[in-house]
């Protein structure tokens, strides 16, 4: 059986990720590690999620695992399985097992995305037993103290289909994420690109005229993600009606009437 020991330059974040926190979701990720509690992060599509774990990762000097969860994502390729290698059969650890025999910070992001499967797998690492049963090896890998669950999704894609049960959500510490009111969201964009303060301003007015269209013509309004692309264009010289239409309205839809709507926001603004 192989198993893969994390090499620093791999998963280690050496410089700190910037972060601004937004209320006490820092203290309460490390209250949660320190007593050995799975996380849960919950909130739309670029708001952060990701760059937190980042952080935290870096605040707690422990390497990082993140998995990108999608439709074809199996219980499978989280734990391991048989590869042929040299024509022998060898058993090759997934980014999971890895997590759990290195003491890393494993993050399932958008979690519901990935099979039913899953799920089931993660449910002994997420309670009281923190182990991981490796069936097809016979083994069952116990998680050290500094191993630690995360796992995302974002609430308002949510359906019958693609649904965290209760089963599932009830084991883990839930933090809640939104995008930043607006000042806080200038100061990142500001911080993450350079750009004056007065048009990270108007970008961020731009992005709530879009988020207040959601329901109404979108699905999803202008996350804090897209703005700091948008933000990087306008810093390499492209307009900012430019910027707004290639970074973000682009982005959020193909519906022709709403791209007309948007670029009329964009250009009122800039």
């Amino acid at each position: 059986m192989q198993s893969k020991a994390l090499k620093p330059e791999e998963y280690f974040i050496e410089d700190e990720p910037y972060y601004q926190s937004i209320g006490d979701e820092i203290a309460i990720f490390e209250a949660a590690y320190n007593q050995s509690l799975p996380v849960l992060l919950k909130g739309p599509t670029g708001c952060g999620k990701t760059r937190f774990m980042e952080h935290m990762a870096w605040r707690l000097k422990r390497p990082l695992i993140t998995v990108s969860c999608h439709d074809d994502l199996t219980a499978s390729d989280l734990v391991g399985r048989f590869l042929i290698s040299g024509g022998e059969t060898v058993w090759v650890d997934g980014p999971l097992a890895r997590s759990v025999r290195n003491g890393a910070i494993c993050y399932l992001d958008e979690i519901v995305e990935a099979r039913k499967d899953t799920t089931v797998v993660i449910h002994p690492l997420a309670d009281d037993r923190r182990v991981l049963p490796m069936e097809k090896v016979g083994e069952i890998i116990e998680a050290t103290a500094e191993f630690c669950l995360a796992i995302s999704y974002n609430p308002g894609y949510q359906s019958v289909m693609k649904d965290l049960k209760q089963s599932t959500r009830q084991r883990f510490v839930a933090l809640e994420f939104d995008y930043p009111d607006a000042a806080l969201e200038s100061e990142i964009i500001v911080k993450e690109t350079g750009i004056d303060a007065a048009t990270a301003n108007l970008l961020v007015k731009f992005a709530h005229m879009t988020r207040d269209l959601k329901g109404s013509g979108l699905d999803e309004g202008a996350s804090t993600r897209l703005l700091v692309h948008a933000a990087k264009l306008i810093h390499e010289g492209i307009s900012p009606v430019v910027a707004c239409e290639t970074a973000i309205s682009q982005a959020i839809t193909d519906d022709a009437d709403m791209m007309v709507a948007m670029h009329e926001l964009s250009s009122s603004l800039f």
